[in-house]
């Protein structure tokens, strides 16, 4: 997709940092016997509705929807890898005509004791 503010569309982005949710996800046999805790950071690149811009919730997208969709995804099922969820969650914030693009993050938080996280990060962009 060609760069939207070099294509004259305004733009403003949608930041969701470390939402923490529980998961089963793993391809161990001990990863599908309980969820774990997986940290997951989204920044939307949204069209900006234009002219008369106006204070109201209904003209935004809601990033109470964003979370709670994030967290239906993430609670779902086991899901074997976490580019697998991290395609998903791309794929749930292109669902809004709205969403240009969207880069996502996804990070598995107990893997190595001497790690903090290891991770994914995934851009999808409309069109």
């Amino acid at each position: 997709m060609a760069d939207p503010v070099s294509a004259g569309v305004t733009t403003y982005r949608i930041v969701l940092r470390d939402l923490v949710v529980r998961a089963s996800i793993g391809v161990h046999d001990h990863e599908h016997r309980r969820p774990q805790p997986v940290r997951i950071s989204v920044d939307l690149t949204v069209r900006h509705p234009g002219a008369g811009f106006r204070d109201e919730i209904a003209a935004v997208l809601s990033y109470e929807g964003l979370v709670d969709g994030i967290r239906q995804v993430a609670q779902s099922g086991h899901i074997k890898l976490i580019e697998t969820l991290a395609e998903r969650i791309a794929s749930l914030c292109l669902i809004d005509g709205r969403v240009l693009g969207a880069e996502v993050r996804v990070e598995k938080l107990e893997v190595f004791p001497d790690a903090a996280a290891v991770g994914v990060v995934m851009s999808r962009w409309r069109g």
